[in-house]
């Protein structure tokens, strides 16, 4: 515990700084409340508010888990399938590929459209932004497994289901990781982008209701909510990773001699 306070230490004391200066700069420049709040005026709602912005950020995360979890489905079963079968896979990945450049802010209000105000288009939403990086990485780590050890297995009778699960899986876990935590991010991005699309609730809701009344430290607020939100789902994936895929190397853990 002393050790990660420690490594946590710079990053307090730099937030810690840019918040003095930024309170500072709205003392001495008399800065609109409207057009950029104080760090005390958002910390003032922050408290008065916080039962409201809680149920919010309950709201959104129910979003994000379930989105996150099914992302994390699809996106490794998409490598699977691409990695199992060779040529149903050179066809499938050109079609992962093209729907990725498709722009998701647009699917948003479609979603709505076809499906509702409910849970579901959110958490579609969230799938269709949050599988790429899953299966891309899973992909990667699926293909680049030891060849040698993969020949070796064919060498002693083993078929490609068998190569798939003893050899090619847990050499891919690493990266896949690594994918599920850039789609845990992209998960909390793509609930704040469905609830903007169509929500009556949700820290997404909070922030274009306070928008539309210039309520400005009520936006930053529930940015707050939202950014510490991500955190705690980030640090969830990453201790999962400590704790099964143990030998992973870690980021931020090499040092200069």
């Amino acid at each position: 515990m002393r050790a990660r306070l420690y490594d946590a230490a710079p990053a307090f004391g730099l937030a810690l700084a840019i918040l003095l200066v930024w309170q500072a700069a709205s003392s001495v420049f008399n800065i609109p409340v409207f057009a950029l709040p104080s760090p005390s005026a958002i910390g003032a709602v922050l408290v008065l508010q916080q039962p409201a912005l809680l149920q919010a950020t309950l709201i959104t995360g129910e979003e994000v888990a379930a989105g996150f979890v099914l992302s994390a489905g699809v996106g490794i079963a998409v490598a699977l399938v691409i990695a199992r079968f060779s040529l149903f896979g050179r066809a499938l990945y050109p079609l992962v590929v093209l729907f990725q450049t498709v722009p998701k802010v647009a699917l948003a209000p479609l979603f709505i459209l076809w499906f509702g105000f409910n849970l579901f288009p959110k958490i579609l939403l969230i799938v269709t932004i949050a599988f790429f990086p899953v299966a891309l990485n899973m992909l990667a780590g699926l293909q680049s497994a030891d060849t040698n050890l993969v020949a070796l297995f064919h060498s002693v009778g083993a078929g490609k289901n068998e190569i798939l699960y003893r050899v090619q899986i847990p050499h891919a876990l690493p990266q896949l990781m690594a994918g599920l935590k850039i789609a845990i991010t992209l998960s909390v991005i793509g609930a704040i982008v469905g609830e903007f699309a169509g929500a009556s609730a949700g820290l997404g809701y909070v922030i274009e209701f306070a928008s539309t009344q210039l309520e400005t430290p009520l936006v930053f607020a529930a940015l707050v909510e939202v950014s510490v939100l991500g955190v705690v789902f980030y640090y969830a994936v990453e201790f999962i990773e400590r704790r099964y895929v143990f030998w992973v190397p870690r980021t931020g853990t090499a040092t200069l001699s």
